[in-house]
């Protein structure tokens, strides 16, 4: 069992010596994903919450490529690799604590970010595939295409009434017309729930459902 600082002042202390390791280049100058493991490391290390230490740390990952350049958005979801090897990540934690086993530990997160990288432009590919055979599909079926339509189609899993009436522009009955029409063409997939009625994209849920679980991307 591992135990991790437990008096406020040196958590205190551990926090601001890694602040300023994330921040000034010139204490240890390598190359920001190597950088990365070992901040991630010695944040989960000092433990410095009661809950969601993990969660946290793997927003600093992202957040610090992002601010190294590698990254423009903090689109690099690393959690589900770390959840599908979660026995290797604990290994690896502890075996650089106790054997100082940088090395493997470096890999594992260098390996991480590659495969995760890797699933995360796929998906990209396969929502913009799915985008264009929306586009070309609907504006070739029906009279009230337009790029606004497309986006608001695309921007979340599952769109409604409301969203239409704003992004387009038209009234309620407009828009639950459009809503209705590709639900019926099988574009979308109306759910009801509560008072409200959802249009799920049917299309975008599968492969955003497929990246999450690691089933595919169609």
């Amino acid at each position: 069992m591992y135990t991790p600082p437990q008096e406020p002042g040196a958590i205190i202390d551990l926090m601001r010596d890694l602040e300023r390791f994330i921040n000034v280049d010139e204490m240890f100058d390598a190359d920001p994903l190597i950088k990365m493991a070992l901040i991630h490391h010695q944040f989960e290390s000092i433990h410095p919450f009661y809950d969601g230490n993990g969660r946290t740390g793997r927003i600093i990952n992202v957040l610090y490529l992002v601010k190294q350049g590698l990254l423009d958005i903090p689109v690099l979801y690393l959690s589900r690799h770390i959840v599908r090897t979660k026995a290797d990540y604990y290994r690896l934690l502890q075996q650089v604590r106790e054997a100082d086993a940088w090395e493997e530990w470096v890999l594992y997160i260098l390996s991480a970010v590659e495969r995760t990288a890797g699933d995360t432009i796929n998906t990209i590919v396969a929502i913009r595939s799915a985008l264009m055979d929306y586009k070309h599909r609907i504006r070739n079926q029906f009279k009230f295409y337009s790029q606004d339509l497309i986006n608001n189609l695309f921007t979340h899993p599952y769109t409604k009434i409301a969203f239409i009436e704003r992004d387009l522009k038209v009234s309620r009955i407009t828009a639950t017309k459009y809503l209705d029409t590709l639900a019926e063409q099988g574009f979308l997939q109306k759910q009801k729930i509560g008072r409200a009625n959802y249009y799920v994209n049917v299309v975008l849920n599968r492969i955003l459902i497929g990246a999450e679980t690691g089933a595919g991307n169609v």
